[in-house]
């Protein structure tokens, strides 16, 4: 992701308007399945653009849900925070502005407020009904990479290892805990509710399984990917956790068997930013630096679609951030092209 440095003023609400090689694999265990891909995979998933969002000036780096189940919440690096209805998505409004890109952001419907994670380590907070509230408070080294709001607290991974616990809705630290013991970036949060355990993927290339209850470290995943961690995601079921990172390989750990690597394959040409699941959880999405969305069977793990510049008039530029919606089933992607783009996909009963 790139880094597009800007210094917006706090306004009041305006329009946009949106008219205007992979690393070889290693070789691995004879347990660990390998997935190909058939012609009728990729038949059996359809794949329809349903909406092309533009006005951001600058890279988009994170999406979350907005107040209803049709609105999206979009940030980057021009530090505007914008709001698209998916009824009518040809025009977005400005809801806030920092003076920072904006890296992560959390919405907090119960308060009605923004937790915004930017490039220099610190930690937004807007709230949108009483605007003097906003405050901005350095929690971290560098970037803050991932926001998750998890039974009732905020999370926050940042550029120095170090894991931050928030109170929602004082906007005020609990606690502080250093995870990586390399300092190295924590990248990526997720939450397995029946086990109550967070999975952390981080730049020293391990993945952290911690307690979510004392946040005490159950397990280290070392050496997890041959590279930075960016993404991790439990399945829906709770069944696997999804990986991938800088190395462009996506892995599946089998939880119940103490996280055993069950699957390995190279998924994109470079960096995979995020693993993004359908609400029927029958699908996922990864989204990559190389430009390109890929749909998998999130049973088998097989490759179902590809989506890019060429076949579906993708994005032109790496891909940073992904949700998928419960509007319609609507898949939104943002991209360092400043655009943002809903995909109806859908799959053969």
């Amino acid at each position: 992701m790139e880094n597009n440095q800007s210094s917006p003023k706090e306004t009041s609400p305006e329009n946009i308007n949106s008219n205007n090689s992979p690393e070889p694999q290693s070789p691995i265990s004879n347990k660990i399945r390998h997935r190909s891909v058939t012609e009728l995979d990729f038949r059996s998933v359809y794949v329809i653009k349903r909406a092309h969002m533009t006005g951001h000036r600058a890279a988009i780096y994170a999406i979350d849900r907005g107040d209803t189940p049709s609105t999206i919440l979009t940030g980057g690096g021009d530090g505007l925070v914008v709001k698209w209805d998916l009824h009518e998505p040809e025009v977005g409004q400005v809801i806030a502005r920092i003076d920072a890109n904006i890296f992560s952001m959390k919405y907090l419907p119960q308060f009605n407020r923004l937790a915004i994670g930017n490039m220099h380590g610190g930690v937004h907070w807007i709230d949108l009904n009483e605007r003097a509230n906003d405050k901005n408070i350095a929690a971290h080294d560098r970037g803050v990479f991932d926001i998750q709001w998890i039974k009732g607290e905020i999370l926050t991974a940042g550029g120095n290892g170090r894991l931050v616990r928030w109170n929602a809705e004082t906007g005020t630290t609990i606690q502080s805990l250093q995870i990586s013991a390399e300092q190295k970036s924590l990248r990526s949060i997720t939450y397995h509710a029946i086990r109550n355990e967070i999975a952390i993927g981080s730049s020293d290339y391990s993945i952290y399984i911690l307690n979510a209850d004392t946040f005490t470290i159950k397990k280290r995943i070392a050496l997890a990917h041959d590279n930075s961690v960016f993404a991790v995601k439990y399945s829906p079921d709770g069944k696997y956790l999804m990986s991938g990172g800088r190395d462009a390989h996506l892995k599946v750990w089998e939880v119940e068997r103490d996280y055993e690597l069950i699957s390995i394959q190279p998924a994109h040409w470079f960096t995979i930013n995020q693993i993004e699941f359908s609400p029927d959880g029958r699908l996922f999405a990864t989204v990559s630096r190389d430009k390109s969305i890929k749909i998998w069977n999130a049973n088998n793990f097989k490759l179902m679609k590809v989506i890019e510049r060429v076949r579906l008039v993708g994005h032109t530029h790496s891909v940073n951030a992904a949700l998928w919606t419960a509007h319609h089933d609507w898949l939104i992607t943002a991209s360092d092209d400043r655009v943002v783009m809903a995909w109806n996909i859908s799959k053969r009963k």
